[in-house]
């Protein structure tokens, strides 16, 4: 927690110093533009690798760098830099973060666990994106119109969960592609200093080793290796802009003329020389453009508008006009491949250029790499992924994951497809059409942002949906083109992602639909209480729970076949807000069930989706402090027959706030504590400060002789350190799904079979892998949803 009181620092600080942005700038080069700098190895070679390679003339080369100097303009600089930075989700970016914007400007969160008290969050806030405008207004303009509609139509909701899992599943195929297209491209040099047939022999070992090699040190974590990444981008960039920059006083200096971009239309027009068809090589010169967005969480916008503007973009012109001027003089060549990019590169500098494209090349794909992971513990912490294990690699660095199982998997389908494809033509169609993919996904999910929480004009959604749209959809019916050609693989493995992340998403909802269907009011526990003579033992019990309201079904299982439980029991519900991150003094929400004398309370821990949870001794004494505090601060003891899940009040208690903050309950409860800072601030201190035996698991709290705190609240405290130093026990609830009879075949596939199969293999909750054996208790339930 003090990792993520420190990261919230250091967002602020970035807007202050000019040499923190510039640090941030200097540093987003080995991380951000890893992909994007090197695109300039295969641009040409797979635009020209097909008919268009055998009668070229200049005006198609002038027609294809022209079509590159627009592409990398518009999307890139234009539409990414200039645009869609500004929709960040509290600094964080990506295709989840637009979807979470719009999961709190209009309620189409599929998940109904959602509570008023969410919306009081610090990164809740309705002007948090950067777009202007304070959120949806409530007049009856088009805004308010389409935010009725997406939240009244459980068709469109779905629809637009659906969208950003294709894009976060292109991500994933990316994740798969880049690196072999990357390596393999890095090393098509050694083809011009040896034999046709021993480069075929030499390349795909040499590829696979170095892919291998790139996988096995992704546990080391990105920060070991960190320094070395911007400064091999910078050299791979300043040996590409000054080669360039030789070719076209040496060459052609008139290239700069196609720039124009009357070139890149009469190129387009002329489709029975391929030129249709060469789009698809054009679109991997904007291949890594997405990554200025999804990495925007571990830098900052003005940072990477800095980055991106100064250095990156003017060296990859320079370098792709190098290119276009020597070939504009060698355009009558027999062989593909000298359209490539080592074959302009002056013969005594092509090996040492060689290393240097090696080394940018693995920090092309290190950076998608680390990506994949990142957006996929997004998607797990959203309900959309299944649990994997997620290793922090850097105690200061927020954002370096390490997700073991994503990693061998990315390395296994790497390398089939390296093996499988062998060229980086057939590598490059593939790759293309994932990027589009996400290019598309964003444009699409921009619209509605640009009107739902930025409050703009229509006409201006309109007008960036249609202009980059249109872009994007004539480089997408491009790629298209070349399914057969192994465009076809990203598709395959959107598929089967897909299928994995939306039947997890659905069992996911069936199952927590059937929580709170069966749970139980309090008037069932104090109508069985007397019949089945309930004990109460000493301790804490904590019952895991995704009910956030009423007592779970798992509960009143336990109880009627093991009628006793503890002193102490909290139902302690972990879920995940639609936010990057919760402030930790609002981690906890508290509140009570049933009166007083049951001593049951409901503790909801908050974390965003970018947060980290950490189970051990200090989050117990976090979770026992705000039941303290929420003690001691006072709550309403609410009668049984009220149906208390319908009026519950709680209470946001941090344990490193100074004060506690009254929230409004799940359905709107609006009264709130009128109480005197200056004493609660006192109190607060006396209660965050236990002593601490120097045993693990061993917390005594001490209950200050403060005349302010009420006789019942005191003797309530001492039970509750009384239990806590008689020990806490977990009860644990593992489910079993089984679709109800009656159900369609796909439910039954898709429960019984799929969910089932994955639930079985992915990793228990964060919470239950940190529970010591010695004190959980497994309640096991089946399900038929």
């Amino acid at each position: 927690m003090d990792l993520e009181g420190g990261r919230a620092r250091r967002n602020s600080s970035k807007k202050d110093s000019w040499r923190t942005v510039l640090t941030l700038a200097y540093q987003s080069l080995g991380v951000v533009y890893g992909d994007l700098s090197i695109s300039p190895l295969y641009v040409f070679r797979s635009t020209f690798g097909e008919g268009i390679g055998h009668s070229n003339t200049n005006e198609e080369i002038f027609g294809v760098l022209s079509l590159v100097f627009w592409s990398v303009t518009l999307v890139p600089l234009v539409k990414y830099v200039f645009i869609v930075l500004k929709a960040d989700d509290n600094g964080e970016g990506g295709t989840f973060a637009l979807y979470s914007l719009l999961c709190r400007h209009a309620k189409v969160n599929s998940l109904p666990n959602c509570q008023l008290a969410d919306e009081e969050l610090y990164e809740y806030k309705k002007d948090s994106c950067g777009g202007g405008g304070a959120g949806v207004s409530s007049d009856r303009g088009f805004a308010f119109r389409l935010k009725s509609t997406l939240e009244k139509r459980k068709v469109l909701q779905k629809i637009l969960l659906i969208l950003a899992l294709i894009g976060t599943c292109m991500v994933i195929g990316d994740g798969v592609l880049t690196p072999a297209l990357s390596v393999f491209s890095a090393i098509s040099g050694f083809e011009l200093s040896m034999s046709k047939e021993h480069h075929a022999y030499v390349e795909v070992p040499v590829a696979c080793i170095i892919l291998v090699g790139l996988f096995a040190l992704q546990h080391y974590g990105t920060h070991r290796v960190g320094f070395l990444f911007a400064p091999i981008v910078i050299i791979w960039l300043f040996c590409i802009s000054a080669i360039g920059l030789y070719n076209i006083f040496f060459w052609n200096p008139q290239i700069y003329r196609a720039l124009c971009p009357i070139y890149a239309l009469r190129f387009i027009r002329k489709t029975q020389t391929g030129g249709w068809m060469a789009l698809g090589g054009v679109l991997l010169s904007i291949t890594g453009s997405e990554a200025m967005f999804a990495d925007l969480g571990h830098f900052s916008q003005l940072s990477i508008q800095i980055a991106f503007t100064s250095v990156v973009y003017p060296s990859l012109i320079l370098a792709y006009m190098g290119q276009a001027a020597y070939l504009s003089r060698h355009h009558d060549v027999e062989h593909a491949y000298h359209f490539g990019f080592y074959v302009s590169v002056p013969e005594n500098l092509r090996w040492p250029v060689l290393v240097i494209a090696v080394f940018a090349a693995v920090v092309g794909s290190q950076a998608i790499i680390t990506g994949t992971f990142s957006i996929i513990k997004q998607c797990s912490a959203l309900n959309c992924f299944p649990r994997v294990k997620v290793v922090h690699t850097s105690s200061k660095i927020h954002g370096q994951i390490y997700i073991p199982e994503i990693n061998w998997l990315l390395m296994l389908l790497t390398l089939a497809v390296t093996i499988g494809f062998r060229n980086t033509q057939h590598l490059g169609h593939a790759s293309g059409l994932a990027v589009i993919t996400v290019m598309l996904v964003t444009t699409c999910l921009m619209s509605l942002v640009i009107v739902l929480c930025w409050n703009q004009n229509v006409l201006f959604a309109l007008t960036f949906v249609l202009f980059f749209g249109t872009i994007e959809s004539l480089f997408f019916s491009a790629s298209l083109t070349k399914f057969l050609q192994g465009a076809w693989v990203p598709i395959a493995l959107a598929f089967v992602f897909m299928t994995v992340m939306y039947v997890w998403h659905f069992g996911t909802l069936k199952k927590y639909e059937f929580d709170v269907q069966n749970k139980v009011s309090i008037n069932w526990l104090l109508g069985i209480g007397p019949s089945i003579g309930i004990v109460r033992v000493r301790g804490v019990g904590l019952i895991h729970t995704d009910l956030v309201s009423g007592i779970p079904v798992i509960f009143s299982h336990f109880v009627t076949n093991l009628p006793a439980f503890h002193q102490i029991l909290v139902f302690l519900c972990i879920k995940h807000v639609p936010v990057p991150h919760v402030r930790p003094d609002e981690r906890f929400l508290v509140g009570r069930v049933g009166p007083k004398n049951f001593r049951l309370y409901r503790c909801i821990v908050r974390y965003g989706y970018r947060d980290i949870h950490k189970d051990d001794v200090e989050f117990e004494n976090d979770l026992l402090c705000s039941i303290a505090e929420f003690i001691r601060t006072g709550s309403t003891e609410v009668s049984a027959n009220d149906e208390i899940e319908k009026i519950e009040r709680m209470t946001v208690v941090g344990t490193y706030s100074s004060q506690t903050i009254s929230r409004r309950g799940e359905n709107g409860d609006n009264n709130v504590d009128n109480l005197d800072s200056e004493e609660t601030s006192s109190e607060l201190k006396e209660i965050k400060s236990p002593q601490v035996i120097q045993q693990k698991k061993q917390v005594r709290f001490l209950v200050p002789e403060s005349p302010k705190i009420e006789l019942e609240a005191k003797e309530e405290l001492e039970e509750v350190i009384e239990a806590r130093e008689a020990g806490i026990a977990y009860i644990i609830g593992h489910s079993y799904m089984n679709a109800k009879p009656g159900s369609s075949t796909i439910k039954k596939i898709a429960i019984n079979f799929v969910y089932e199969f994955l639930r079985r293999n992915s990793r228990a909750p964060s919470f239950v892998l940190g529970v010591p054996h010695a004190s959980s208790l497994e309640v096991g339930m089946m399900y038929q949803v």
